[in-house]
């Protein structure tokens, strides 16, 4: 059997190859999107990691212009769907159809069978409809009157909705939140990237001159290179500490699933691919605490009377939980070590 090159769906991915492909991606998607470098990167970072993300804010920051970005920035198969209250399970799935002419059921798909599903305001259609999307984010197939569809890859759901306007919307349930590797919020720009953002936006949308850098078979290779970066078991201790520190808290009640220690650890090795490293560094769980973990857990009473966001609970988890002293290196990673053996110093907090 011969060994598949660069160039074949699926062959390896050398570090220049990674980084030009990656940086082409976020680019394109700053055309659109201004002064969010980290937001666009960390965007990035979970599609690499194989999961979904959900973005949470008030009305007109660009939380569905960047989804539309990134899905048009590659060349595959993108669906929108608006959630609304009389959005049915089988407008998400799809449907059996009974056809005339060969007297059997036809199956049409649903707006879930695309690579990237745009999911505007989920939290507007009802608890049945939002529970069509649990099988298909975890499993990444559908199963519809016993059939099973299996979907393609990548396959990412990126969802947004509105915090502030709680009339007429659902909740998303604990289940359907878990799901989500990681939730980020847009923020409002800076003064800068504001007037930038008026004079590239006041007379034509950018978002319709863009066009795609890459397509399906490189972003699997690019799932593929951060697969492969290496988590020492320190590093993974550190996550699993972590973790645990949640379901422990005085201040939470439900804290976070093992699901979540998995896509922890997903996301820190697309992160530190896309930082040109080949291992995950305890600084890189540290960044993604907050988004990773801070919508899954639910704070109790008291935290919610107290005002106490899970954002400033899972923070402060952050800050008091020790860092390991000892974080071994990648056995591919053959830059000398500070010390001269195969450890390496950690960073300052």
């Amino acid at each position: 059997m011969t060994t598949p090159t660069w160039d074949e769906p699926g062959g390896p991915m050398t570090g220049d190859e990674f980084r030009i492909a990656t940086s082409a991606i976020m680019a394109n998607i700053e055309q659109v999107i201004e002064g969010k470098s980290a937001t666009v990167r960390l965007a990035l970072a979970v599609l690499l990691a194989e999961g979904h993300l959900l973005i949470e804010d008030v009305p007109g920051v660009g939380k569905t212009k960047l989804a539309k970005a990134l899905a048009r920035s590659i060349d595959c198969s993108v669906r929108r769907i608006q959630f609304t209250p009389d959005l049915l399970p089988s407008d998400v799935t799809g449907v059996s159809v009974y056809n005339q002419e060969t007297r059997d059921f036809e199956f049409k798909p649903g707006a879930v069978f695309a690579n990237l599903v745009v999911g505007d305001e989920i939290n507007r259609a009802s608890p049945k409809t939002q529970s069509a999307l649990l099988e298909c984010m975890e499993e990444r197939q559908v199963t519809v009157d016993g059939t099973t569809y299996e979907l393609q890859a990548p396959f990412m759901v990126i969802a947004t909705q509105n915090p502030i306007e709680m009339e007429g919307t659902y909740p998303l349930p604990e289940a359907q939140r878990d799901r989500f590797t990681a939730r980020i919020a847009m923020g409002y720009p800076d003064p800068r990237a504001e007037l930038a953002m008026l004079n590239g936006h006041g007379a034509h949308d950018p978002l319709m001159d863009l066009r795609s850098v890459t397509d399906a078979a490189t972003v699997r290779r690019l799932i593929q290179a951060a697969r492969d970066v290496h988590a020492a078991e320190a590093v993974q201790q550190y996550a699993i500490a972590l973790v645990t520190a949640t379901r422990e808290a005085p201040e939470i009640r439900l804290g976070a699933s093992p699901r979540c220690t998995l896509q922890l650890i997903r996301t820190a090795k697309a992160v530190a691919a896309l930082e040109g490293r080949d291992y995950v560094l305890p600084d890189d769980l540290q960044t993604l605490a907050v988004p990773v973990l801070a919508h899954r857990i639910i704070p109790t009473a008291d935290a919610q009377l107290n005002r106490r966001t899970t954002d400033a609970i899972v923070s402060e988890i952050v800050h008091r939980l020790p860092l390991p002293h000892e974080r071994s290196r990648s056995p591919y990673d053959t830059r000398p070590s500070s010390n001269g053996g195969t450890q390496y110093e950690p960073r300052g907090r």
